[in-house]
This record gives C-alpha cells, sequence and structure tokens, in this order.
C-alpha cells in the first residue's frame, strides 16, 4: 500500500523549470508567443463565452441585478488571478493549476485538479462550440434568409426527445458545433505560433464588435427595464454568478502556455493582469447595456440575445448581423484557446507519467502534440454535439472554482516552502488576497445546484481511481527518473 508521504510527493520546482527550460528560454516546445498573443489569449478564451450568450441563462435568474451576478465573479476571478500571475511567475511552465498544485500540494491532490481541468477546459469548449449554433443561424438567418435545420444544430435533448439517447425525429446532433471543434483542431496542429497569431487578429474583430454594442445599445436605455431590480433577491445573483462564472476561464488559459512563451517570468503574470482588467471593463458594460435595453422577461429562451437587443434598438437588421458575425469569430476564439489549454494540460501530466506517453508526442516539424490534440478534440465534439449547454456550462463551473481555490492554496504553500523562489509578481495584501479568493471559491460552488455537485464529486472520484490504478505506478516522480520528449516518429521504452 501506498504511504502518504508518497501519495503527497511534491515536484520539485527546479526539476519543472529545468523540464520546461523557464530559465534557458528553452523548451520541448517552441517559444514562440508574445505578450501581446498571450494577453489575446486570455482576453479570447475568456470574451465570448458569458457575454455572448449566457445572459439567457443567468438573467432569468437574477434580473437585472444580473449586473452584481458578474461583479460577484469578476471579484473572485480577480482574487484568483493575481494568485495565477504569482505562480505563473515563479513556475512557468505548461500545465496551470495541475502543475502548481503538483510542485506545492503533492501528487494526489494534483491528480485531483487535472479532474477539475478536464471540467474546466474540456467541457467547457463543448459549451462554447454549443452557442456557436446560435449565433451561426442568426447570421445565416439575416443575410441568406436561411437557418440550419433545427434537427442538426441541437442535441438530442434539446430537441424535445427523451434523453435515452436513442435516434428520435426532433434533433439529432449539434453539426455546427463538431465541425467547428474540427476546424479548430486542424489550426492548432499546424502550429502553436500561427494559433497565437490567428487568435489575436479575431480578438481584436470581437473587441471591435462589443464597443458597436455598447455605443448602439446605450441610444437604447430605459430604467424601467431595471425594476424590479432583484426580483430573487441575494440568492438569485449568487446563483447566477455561479453560473456564469466560467466565462472567466481565460484567465486561467494564460497559465498553460508557459512553455511556449517568450520570457515567461515577465510576460506571463501581466498578461494575466492585462485580460483581467481588459474582460471585466467589457463584461460590465455590456450586461448593464444589455438588461437596461430590453425587459428581463425577454432574456428566456433566447438565443443570440445581443443581436436581437441591437436589432430591436435600431429597426434594422444590420447591428444584430454585425454582432452574430463578431460572436461567430469570437466563439471561435474561445474554443480555440480553451481546446489548446486542455491540450498543454495533457501533455505536462504526460511527462508526469500520469498519462500514457501518447499525449506527450509531438511532431518534431510543428513541435505540437498531435496525436493529443486530435484525441482531445474527438472526446470534445461528442460532447458539443450531444449535451444541453446549461448541464456542460454548470459542470465548468465547478471545476473552475475549484481549480482556482487549489491555486490560492498553493500561493500560500509556495510562499512558506519556496520563499526564494524569483518571482515576477507578488500577489498584493498577502496573505488575506487568497484567503479571500478561497472565501469567494467557496460562497459560489455552495450555490450550485446538488446534481452538480454530486457528478463532479463522481468525476473526481473516477480520477483518482485512475491514479490508483496507472498514475502511481507510472509516476516518473516515484521512479525518480523522467522520460524525455518523443516524437511522432519515434517509438517509446
Amino acid at each position: 500500500m501506498p504511504t502518504l508521504d508518497q501519495l503527497f510527493r511534491r515536484k520539485p520546482v527546479p526539476e519543472m523549470s529545468a523540464e520546461s527550460g523557464s530559465d534557458s528560454n528553452q523548451s520541448e516546445l517552441e517559444r514562440s508567443i508574445g505578450l501581446f498573443q498571450l494577453s489575446a489569449f486570455g482576453i479570447g478564451a475568456t470574451i465570448g463565452t458569458g457575454i455572448f450568450f449566457v445572459l439567457s441563462e443567468a438573467v432569468p435568474i437574477a434580473g437585472p441585478a444580473v449586473i452584481w451576478s458578474f461583479v460577484l465573479a469578476g471579484a473572485v476571478a480577480g482574487l484568483t488571478a493575481v494568485c495565477y500571475a504569482e505562480l505563473a511567475s515563479a513556475v512557468p511552465v505548461s500545465g496551470s493549476s495541475y502543475s502548481y498544485a503538483y510542485a506545492t500540494l503533492g501528487e494526489l491532490p494534483a491528480i485531483g485538479v487535472a479532474a477539475c481541468l478536464l471540467l474546466e477546459y474540456g467541457v467547457s469548449a463543448g459549451a462554447v462550440a454549443v452557442g456557436w449554433s446560435q449565433y451561426l443561424n442568426q447570421f445565416l438567418d439575416n443575410v441568406f434568409s436561411y437557418q440550419l435545420p433545427s434537427q442538426w444544430t441541437m442535441a438530442p435533448e434539446e430537441g424535445g426527445c427523451d434523453p435515452s439517447w436513442l435516434p428520435c425525429s426532433d434533433a439529432y446532433i449539434n453539426l455546427p458545433a463538431v465541425i467547428l471543434i474540427i476546424l479548430v483542431a486542424l489550426l492548432l496542429i499546424r502550429g502553436a505560433s500561427e494559433s497565437a497569431t490567428v487568435n489575436a487578429v479575431m480578438v481584436c474583430i470581437k473587441l471591435g464588435v462589443l464597443v458597436m454594442f455598447i455605443v448602439i445599445g446605450v441610444t437604447g436605455w430605459n430604467s424601467d427595464n431595471l425594476s424590479p431590480f432583484a426580483p430573487d433577491g441575494l440568492n438569485g445573483v449568487t446563483t447566477a454568478a455561479g453560473i456564469i462564472f466560467f466565462s472567466y476561464i481565460g484567465l486561467d488559459a494564460v497559465s498553460t502556455a508557459g512553455e511556449e512563451v517568450k520570457n515567461p517570468r515577465r510576460n506571463l503574470p501581466l498578461a494575466i493582469l492585462i485580460a483581467l482588467v481588459t474582460v471585466t471593463t467589457l463584461y460590465l458594460l455590456v450586461s448593464l447595456i444589455a438588461v437596461a435595453a430590453q425587459p428581463a422577461a425577454e432574456f428566456e429562451g433566447q438565443s443570440a440575445g445581443l443581436s436581437q437587443i441591437l436589432e430591436d434598438i435600431t429597426g434594422s437588421e444590420w447591428p444584430g448581423t454585425v454582432i452574430a458575425a463578431g460572436a461567430i469569430i469570437s466563439i471561435f476564439s474561445v474554443t480555440l484557446i480553451v481546446i489548446y489549454g486542455q491540450t498543454r494540460i495533457l501533455f505536462a501530466m504526460a511527462r508526469d507519467g500520469m498519462l500514457p506517453e501518447l499525449f506527450h508526442r509531438v511532431n518534431p516539424r510543428t513541435l505540437t502534440p498531435v496525436p493529443n490534440t486530435v484525441i482531445v478534440a474527438a472526446v470534445i465534439a461528442v460532447l458539443a454535439g450531444l449535451i444541453p449547454i446549461n448541464f456542460l456550462a454548470e459542470m465548468t463551473s465547478i471545476g473552475t472554482l475549484v481549480a482556482f481555490l487549489v491555486v490560492s492554496i498553493g500561493v500560500m504553500v509556495l510562499r512558506q516552502t519556496h520563499p526564494e523562489l524569483p518571482r515576477g509578481f507578488k500577489v498584493p495584501l498577502y496573505p488575506v488576497t487568497p484567503i479571500l479568493s478561497i472565501a469567494g471559491c467557496i460562497w459560489i460552488i455552495q450555490d450550485l445546484r446538488a446534481v452538480t455537485i454530486w457528478v463532479f464529486l463522481i468525476w473526481v472520484t473516477v480520477a483518482l481511481l485512475w491514479y490508483a490504478v496507472y498514475g502511481f505506478k507510472h509516476s516518473h516522480l516515484g521512479r525518480h527518473e523522467h522520460v524525455g520528449l518523443i516524437h511522432d516518429e519515434e517509438t517509446p521504452s
């Protein structure tokens, strides 16, 4: 039987730095991403999830007070973002909070965090891709007066079928969501630098579209729409905050690029903070104008809501068409970065022996983990095609919250165990900031639905069983060894 010392063995930070080449600026993966592109990762992974379609889920619960739901979620995310900034500057490797947990809490907790990250990244990519179909149909209807058949743009359960996974006539699969995942996978296989450049262009477009929404939307301001402001009180605000919290996942996505960033100790924390300020400002402005321009009752069941608001204000279809086109680009960007993050987390886990070496295998020409990317894309395509968006969003939220909580704990642990580590950024008001971050995460978690929490606990249990069966035995740390990079043409030993 393994001892507690074995289960909670920590991976030395110097070994992590050596593997990633963070100090020598050499890495198994290509260091080709600069500060602007990295900031665009954070902005691109965040804007386009919550603000483009989750208002239809959150406003019916919180009413116009959904503004405070965004403030609450943003405050917790902001507290955690500065914790991420410190850990990313101290441990600038791929793997995000999985790697941070391995360095601070130990191997077994790291596996639990990895399970959270699989929800946070893999499931959120599915949720975002589902929303893409709604805006694609809005765009096609406005431009070509055509919509894709509902049987091919919804999950089976959304089509009104008995969710027994038997074929039915109402809905078969969300095909546009599956196609989006395939396109993203092809781009990621081509290269990280190319993916980062494409994302940066898409981010600039989406920012322009949201600014346009703010400028036009404010002309439709109607104070009467803000009353009653909080029909369900504080409970509605906190419940909605839990649903929309997954929209802040982009702040975490920055940290997954640790081994492909130039000057990571400086650029990782800077990019996280730049993304935090940009995203929070836009979320608050857009949500405020949206609930002031449209009665709260009209958000329920409304697809492509921002487009509809502008069409109602102007009496014309062109603003809605632009918003729909911007959302199509925006959600492509989100999906791209989230799937990228998922593959890099699995890459780090495989390097540690927690997963088969297949996930660590890198193409020698593109320097990207091709088999890893193909497997991730296939699984997410199934989620996006067959699972309804509301359940996907809640599962993403709880995975994100637990990962954020662990990062906040990790900051305090690393301050005690490795005070000598060079840090490009330090958490202000330590230790108050990480403690408040932990409290905020717990506060939002306890407001999630019981079924979400139970499914999450079952999922973490499955991950721990995987560790018991495979990870513990294959752990490179346990073997006191490190297996180097395996290229496609090589055979793993």
